[in-house]
């Protein structure tokens, strides 16, 4: 092989090289490919540098031909890109250009996001909008803040468990109301019968001979036979009837649940012995004044007056005949009332303890 047979060859690579050199270089900068310009404002390029890729939809379909710094302090930083034509088919008006990287501390690249089919198509050299750049130490400073908040947290997390072992080992101790009840029987004992005697005294003081005449002129004497036929509350659903007395027309005194005029209620009676129902209840209230004991005892007595009378004087079902008393209600106003709701079949009711 002669010496200018190896220089012919070495000079054709040396030229291949440098052409398939600037192919490459030129292909990155789109310089063989028809392209347009875009500008986008940002208060600052967080490190993106000239020549960065510009990405359309995740692919580079461009190149930062300059970055420009603005004239005035209070002014941004513009980067001139350089775009495929082909691009101005997704890249409208209302795009937006951000500054992302590759990873946390990868290259810096910007990313045009597509535009709406509404909006018109950029021109040579517009300006779109963007998003400024997220800054690391902007991410480490919130990373440090949710730790510290995190950390916080933990601290109160521990006094409270500390707060909460301190009250348990007072109460397995034994001390305290409540450990007593806990651990010491008698204590509860003690007030489980003190408890039933008050219920016992007060049953006994309504049947004292002193007293009893007190309770007796009020129409009531004995509160556990209210308990078998009362409610806890009224059932779900719209009564299909409702009969509503005043209760100054048909008890004989403001505080008494004796009925004065037992007729008043016959009409109620009749529709109850001539219609099929599923449920009547008998509820009683009480206008807002007064003590509010004694007008729940009161309306519960009432009730029960009521709903005796129309067992015994009519054909009726009695096991479908309730009785609530509500006491004060501030629905009423300046009303003492008696009603007697009548509900379809299959209506839901709740039995009082």
């Amino acid at each position: 092989m002669s010496r200018t047979f190896r220089l012919g060859a070495f000079i054709i690579a040396t030229l291949l090289i440098f052409a398939g050199g600037v192919f490459l270089i030129g292909n990155k900068k789109f310089l063989f490919s028809s392209t347009y310009r875009l500008n986008a404002q940002f208060p600052n390029v967080a490190g993106l540098g000239e020549g960065a890729e510009v990405r359309v939809g995740g692919l580079r379909k461009g190149s930062v031909k300059r970055i420009n710094l603005p004239n005035r302090p209070d002014g941004k930083v513009t980067v001139v890109m350089d775009l495929q034509s082909a691009t101005r088919d997704v890249i409208k008006r209302d795009s937006v250009a951000s500054i992302a990287a590759e990873g946390l501390v990868g290259d810096k690249y910007v990313d045009i996001s597509f535009g709406s089919n509404q909006a018109q198509k950029v021109n040579n050299d517009d300006t779109i909008a963007s998003h400024p750049p997220l800054e690391m130490a902007d991410v480490i400073k919130k990373a440090d803040e949710v730790l510290e908040s995190a950390k916080g947290a933990v601290q109160n997390l521990d006094a409270t468990a500390a707060n909460i072992k301190s009250v348990t080992s007072k109460v397995d101790q034994g001390k305290g109301t409540v450990g007593a009840l806990i651990n010491d029987k008698s204590v509860y004992q003690r007030v489980n019968a003190g408890a039933t005697a008050f219920q016992e005294d007060m049953e006994a003081l309504k049947h004292n001979f002193l007293l009893r005449g007190f309770f007796k002129n009020r129409g009531y004497t004995d509160s556990t036979e209210w308990a078998k036929h009362q409610i806890r509350q009224l059932p779900s659903g719209q009564a299909s009837k409702t009969f509503t007395y005043d209760a100054k027309k048909i008890f004989d005194k403001p505080d008494s649940a004796k009925l004065k005029s037992q007729k008043a209620v016959n009409e109620a009676g009749k529709f109850l012995e001539e219609n099929n129902f599923g449920l009547a209840v008998v509820a009683a209230y009480t206008d807002m004044k007064g003590d509010t004991e004694k007008n729940r005892v009161l309306t519960e007595a009432r009730a029960m007056v009521v709903r005796d009378y129309l067992v015994q004087n009519f054909k009726l079902n009695d096991t479908r005949i309730k009785t609530i008393g509500l006491g004060k209600n501030n629905e009423m106003g300046d009303d003492n009332r008696v009603e007697i709701l009548v509900y379809p079949p299959k209506a839901n009711v709740a039995r009082a303890k």
